[in-house]
């Protein structure tokens, strides 16, 4: 066991006014096995390209350990899967390779294939598969769930177990209480390290934000209070002062010095009270600064009524190249209803979307769609969006005050609106084409892994949105908690 040791980091990127880190201390074991949570843009990914060495920074890094990153950087995506698999590792044995794929269910075919033909899952499977199969001092793994169906984020979440020393971003609660026994936090205006797993961090995080709202507005009474009471103080001192100069009662002349006396224990009081006043004033400003601003958000659906199914599959069955990828889907929706589908990667869940959608894909069976409803529909690649704010609002037909106020509820500084949308990170990709679809009024939401790269906050606010409304949405997730606690009706496909 050594250490990682971080002393006053700070850091921003070349020709930004703003530091992504300032002052930074932090200290951890390599034998931890640490989640790393913060709002998207908060520098999650930054902080692991520090630590390796990868950008100018002030301040000091001090490890003896060897760092591993994931997911890798792949050059070339047209070589061949095991082309890149020889890249990556040089000296691997490929047997250990061949093990970890079948351990993740990855067949061996898929190394004779041009890396950038593999979906999604496969990639992340067959670069996990290489991380695996190294001798790893310490692992960066960045995100590694994304596009992991959730029978393949079990199997990486029973190898972790088996692992020490590592630094894990992930968005997937389950997955992170399952692998976790740290936890360190980029918080608004701190980075701090816990023991303990996700929901321990979480609740821990609740409790202390309550103290210190109930600990603030107790401090804003009593400055109010003192407030009044300086006030007070001062206008009886004036009041008094004055009366020294008075006239005559009973042709006896007033009591100048007790009357000065009088007037300055008054002002002395009001001193006081005002000494009060800035020290509570100066309790105050040491709280809330990392309380997270999730101010519930809203879904501009329509308010549809039927008793009637919008959607129906009967006997439905898919194919691609005349071969089955998918059969016996059987399933309705009616208003109010949140249908998951479920099911491995291959077994045809954005088929069934892209067939709700009228795309133009081979299959048999039975298909009614209501013809009178809209559907408003967020894709799971969101990688590909760019221009600037303005241009986009204008091509997505949306409110842009709307728009922009959404955004900002799920963590977007003000700071972001002037770059061009193709410079965000990849969360904030994901929540731009989430706010779009919850500012489009339709009957009919489909959302096709809406959470890949969505920080932890953002996920519970639109989770808590979503079940209290009466949306109708039909989505793929494979964030377990997030889809137990949003459907209503399950789909799941073999």
């Amino acid at each position: 066991m050594s250490q990682i040791s971080i002393n006053n980091l700070t850091f921003s990127y070349p020709g930004s006014p703003y530091n992504i880190f300032e002052n930074v201390n932090l200290t951890f074991d390599t034998d931890w096995k640490i989640g790393f949570v913060g709002r998207n843009g908060r520098g999650k990914t930054t902080f692991l390209n520090l630590l390796l060495d990868k950008y100018e920074y002030s301040g000091k890094i001090s490890h003896n350990t060897h760092f591993d990153y994931f997911p890798y950087e792949i050059e070339d995506k047209n070589k061949s899967a095991i082309e890149i698999l020889y890249e990556i590792h040089p000296d691997c044995e490929l047997w250990e390779v061949l093990k970890k794929m079948n351990d993740l269910k990855l067949k061996e075919d898929c190394l004779y294939q041009a890396y950038s033909t593999l979906s999604n899952g496969e990639q992340t499977k067959l670069l996990l598969a290489v991380l695996f199969s190294k001798d790893n001092n310490f692992l960066l793994i960045d995100e590694p769930t994304n596009h992991l169906d959730m029978e393949s984020r079990d199997l990486i979440c029973d190898f972790l177990n088996k692992q020490k020393g590592f630094l894990l971003v992930s968005h997937d609660r389950d997955f992170l209480d399952n692998t976790i026994d740290h936890v360190i936090s980029i918080n608004r205006s701190n980075i701090d390290i816990v023991k303990g797993n996700f929901s321990s961090w979480y609740q821990n995080k609740i409790d202390n934000d309550n103290l210190e709202l109930q600990q603030n507005e107790k401090l804003k009474k009593e400055i109010s209070r003192l407030e009044e009471s300086a006030r007070n103080a001062k206008q009886w001192a004036n009041k008094v002062e004055k009366t020294k100069n008075g006239v005559r009662v009973s042709g006896v002349k007033p009591d100048k010095g007790a009357i000065g006396h009088k007037s300055a224990k008054m002002m002395q009081r009001a001193k006081s009270i005002e000494n009060r006043q800035l020290k509570a004033i100066d309790e105050k400003a040491k709280l809330l600064k990392n309380i997270e601003k999730s101010d519930s958000i809203n879904i501009k659906h329509s308010d549809y009524v039927s008793d009637k199914a919008i959607i129906e599959f009967h006997d439905v069955s898919i194919s691609y190249d005349n071969k089955v990828v998918a059969r016996d889907i059987n399933f309705n929706i009616y208003p109010g209803e949140r249908l998951a589908i479920i099911g491995k990667n291959g077994s045809g869940k954005s088929s069934i979307i892209k067939l709700i959608l009228g795309e133009n894909i081979s299959h048999a069976g039975y298909i009614f769609k209501n013809s009178r409803i809209n559907i408003s529909y967020v894709n799971q690649i969101s990688s590909n969006i760019g221009g600037s704010i303005d241009d986009y609002v204008i091509s997505n037909n949306i409110d842009k005050t709307e728009f922009l106020t959404m955004l900002r509820k799920l963590g977007f500084e003000r700071v972001q609106f002037e770059k061009d949308i193709s410079s965000y990170s990849e969360g904030q990709k994901k929540k731009v084409l989430i706010a779009t679809s919850l500012c489009k009024k339709a009957e009919l939401y489909i959302w096709d892994e809406p959470l890949n790269y969505i920080d932890l906050l953002s996920r519970i606010q639109i989770e808590e949105m979503l079940i209290n409304s009466n949306v109708t949405m039909i989505f793929v997730e494979h964030d377990k908690t997030f889809t137990n606690n949003i459907a209503t009706k399950h789909l799941y496909l073999n």
